[in-house]
């Protein structure tokens, strides 16, 4: 698998124990999606998606706020996709969701 999507320009690979996932750059993706399907590995999703470098632990009202205007930004009829680079422990995510 390494040596296929090297091949077709991929950046890196990940494994999570039940899938891989496959970086590139966005002008590399068509070239990666391809090399798999001609190797007959037919991708469970595939899509081009912003990744950030670095995260910005936010928690109390920081992460609240953050969490409020993702819910409104996601729920924009104009609004497609909304990506983000905050962090939240688990623990604190899960408290302020379920405060709901």
């Amino acid at each position: 698998m390494l040596e296929i999507i090297t091949e077709a320009g991929a950046d890196d690979m990940n494994d999570d124990g039940s899938n891989w996932e496959i970086l590139s750059a966005p002008e590399k993706f068509h070239s990666v999606v391809e090399h798999l399907k001609a190797a007959q590995i037919t991708p469970a999703a595939a899509e081009v998606s912003m990744v950030p470098q670095n995260y910005v632990k936010l928690s109390g009202k920081q992460a609240e706020q953050m969490l409020r205007l993702m819910d409104e930004l996601e729920d924009h009829e104009d609004v497609s996709h909304v990506y983000a680079n905050f962090d939240i422990e688990e623990s604190e995510l899960h408290a302020l969701t379920q405060d709901k």
